[in-house]
């Protein structure tokens, strides 16, 4: 009776802190806009709001992030230009991303935060690289397959990783100048591909946790919601007072998916709290099974892409085979 009573008032309490985020940002968006034109963008862009009440709660709750959801849709159902897209995901993830960051913090769900703190380094040197050198250069449908590739490749290793009961541990086992380094290759890494599709250290990164550090999935995602909302505060900063690339229509998605994604997300970090962790790994394989099937049948590639789309499976399956393969973290049960 006792433990139902703790519980009840931890949702209470998990309840009024959404409800609270959500007060706070809809007084902000209200108070801008007026009510008149703030109703008139949900209106006009419903069809983006729409999108976005799944993509929020994705990006709440997995390590797929609102841009998994977003990209995907806007570029291969809604015809939306890559480029929007990827703005757009940053754009709007700098408000969900951080509502859910927020929640995460004051329920006290547990974290890595030196995975955090390393990773968010890397990543903002990422963004910055991919976003100056890689973005301007690559065609939209290799952009398009690149994240495909790294969601399948790393699906694959999760498939197998889960196939029977595994160590895991609930923080890094071990931290030297290595496991710094490695955080700040992987935060890199993960902020290329988000400068690209406005998604991806959040995926990157809890594949090194859960494949290489062996973590609970528990753990590593709402860290890896962390990571992406420092990643996508930088992003849409840095393309918006920067790369000045910020405009229309983008700016009119943004402002008609704000007072979704500031419920969506927070929501979906604390639905994955409840969760274990085979759960969890259940509902990204087939998540990514979704996003395979639908690059399959909506994206018409080029034979660059086709072939980049191989290279860049190779390079991601042989990373993630090497980080599955290895065994210095794989020691203590957490």
């Amino acid at each position: 009776m006792k433990d139902l009573k703790l519980l009840t008032k931890f949702s209470i309490h998990k309840r009024s802190i959404i409800i609270c985020i959500a007060i706070a940002v809809w007084t902000m968006w209200l108070s801008l806009l007026g009510t008149q034109e703030a109703i008139s963008y949900l209106m006009d862009y419903w069809t983006i709001a729409v999108t976005m009440i799944f993509g929020s709660t994705v990006a709440g709750g997995t390590s797929l992030g609102g841009g998994a959801v977003a990209f995907p849709v806007f570029t291969k159902v809604l015809q939306i230009s890559p480029d929007d897209a990827k703005m757009f995901s940053l754009a709007i993830q700098s408000i969900g991303m951080t509502s859910a960051a927020i929640a995460i913090i004051l329920t006290g769900i547990r974290v890595d935060w030196r995975v955090i703190r390393w990773g968010s380094i890397g990543g903002a040197i990422g963004m910055a690289l991919g976003a100056t050198l890689l973005a301007p250069i690559l065609p939209p449908d290799v952009i398009k397959m690149s994240f495909t590739v790294m969601l399948a490749s790393f699906g694959v290793t999760l498939l197998a990783l889960n196939r029977l009961p595994r160590d895991f541990h609930l923080e890094m086992p071990i931290w030297t100048a290595n496991e710094q380094k490695i955080w700040l290759l992987a935060g890199m890494m993960g902020g290329i591909m988000s400068s690209l599709v406005g998604s991806g250290i959040d995926v990157f990164c809890f594949s090194v946790m859960v494949i290489l550090f062996r973590f609970c999935e528990r753990v590593a995602t709402p860290t890896s919601v962390i990571l992406m909302a420092t990643n996508a505060v930088f992003g849409f900063a840095f393309h918006a007072f920067i790369l000045d690339s910020f405009m229309e229509p983008v700016q009119s998605y943004w402002l008609a998916a704000i007072p979704v994604v500031v419920v969506g997300a927070p929501l979906g970090a604390m639905l994955c709290n409840l969760l274990n962790r085979q759960t969890i790994a259940n509902i990204l394989i087939g998540l990514i099974c979704v996003e395979i099937l639908s690059s399959l049948l909506l994206v018409h590639v080029s034979t660059l892409a086709v072939y980049s789309s191989l290279f860049a499976m190779l390079v991601f399956s042989g990373l993630n085979y090497w980080m599955y393969r290895t065994n210095i973290y794989q020691n203590d049960r957490a």
